[in-house]
């Protein structure tokens, strides 16, 4: 279980954080098969801590806002979760895939259910259970609400640029749909279901934003009560062993951490009973995560503290 650490500290740990980003060479890739995502410049970084009760935290560009990307998808995972309950689990698994994150291999072999929600296709499911008895801008609708309550704030919105930037490249995507659809994994037609899909990963924060929102995961006194006790530690869990993908545990064995990665080089982290970090720099690693946004989890974690697993010496 993490602990808290000197709350004095924290300012000047955000500070070394951002300003070793900074002196970085090596950036990672920006995710260049989304145009809109391609044009973003990648010599940003940005890092804020959000805890219950206490203002934000933040160092380098954390008033910029970006693309959330596969972020949005642990919101919609709650969303559904309160809509249906278990019986999500009857269409989408919980189980690492150890694949990239747009992977048809583990879906065709296992008959079209997804092994989590946190892989495209996986998502995909988990907002077309979203949509059952409601049309794409309802459901949209109650997602923003969602974000925006969680985050208290009202100025969180969707990039349509972005969401047509995807809806023109997303035909992997596509293909996942058709597939889930083959296998009856699908209730609404495809383009229906991806069209909410392109919008929600479209969700556009700021990273103070993007902490603020994390903070109904968080538990304990002073955090948003948002979802369950019970759900809370649920959707950790998955964070931590799906939400990066075939690099889910790279990232636990380096931070220590639930947390969630998105391609627009956003992960929101989740220290439990302590605090939400996002972090935000556009360059990805080879496992599509943030690079700079990974090493600065592992040093935060590093001299914090902060840890499910207990505290490290440090890097």
């Amino acid at each position: 279980m993490a602990v808290d650490t000197a709350p004095d500290l924290l300012p000047a740990i955000l500070q070394e954080i951002a300003a070793e980003a900074r002196a970085s060479r090596d950036r990672g890739k920006v995710a260049d098969y989304i145009p809109e995502l391609a044009a973003i410049d990648p010599d940003q970084f940005a890092i804020a801590i959000a805890r219950p009760g206490q203002p934000t935290l933040t160092a380098g560009d954390a008033a910029v806002p970006f693309s959330i990307q596969s972020v949005s998808k642990l919101f919609m995972l709650a969303l559904a979760l309160g809509r249906l309950g278990d019986r999500l689990w009857n269409r989408v698994g919980r189980e690492p895939s150890g694949h990239s994150f747009d992977s048809m291999l583990l879906l065709e072999l296992e008959k079209g259910r997804p092994r989590n929600p946190f892989i495209n296709a996986g998502a995909i499911v988990t907002t077309d259970a979203v949509l059952e008895g409601a049309t794409p801008r309802e459901a949209l609708g109650a997602l923003l609400r969602f974000i925006r309550a969680a985050a208290g704030d009202e100025a969180i919105h969707i990039n349509d640029r972005v969401a047509a930037s995807e809806t023109t490249t997303g035909h992997r995507n596509f293909a996942l749909a058709h597939y889930l659809r083959s296998h009856g994994n699908l209730s609404n037609p495809p383009e229906m279901t991806l069209g909410t899909y392109f919008h929600q990963c479209a969700v556009e924060m700021t990273c103070t934003q993007l902490a603020n929102a994390g903070l109904f995961l968080v538990g304990g006194a002073g955090a948003p009560r948002l979802v369950s006790q019970a759900r809370i530690r649920r959707i950790n869990a998955l964070m931590m062993t799906c939400g990066h993908y075939d690099g889910s545990g790279d990232y636990a064995f380096r931070v220590g951490l639930p947390g969630k990665s998105g391609v627009g080089g956003g992960i929101l982290t989740i220290v439990p009973g302590v605090a939400s970090v996002a972090v935000w720099s556009p360059g990805l690693n080879h496992y599509g995560n943030s690079h700079l946004g990974t090493q600065a989890m592992e040093r935060l974690a590093a001299r914090t503290g902060w840890s499910v697993f207990g505290p490290d010496g440090g890097v």
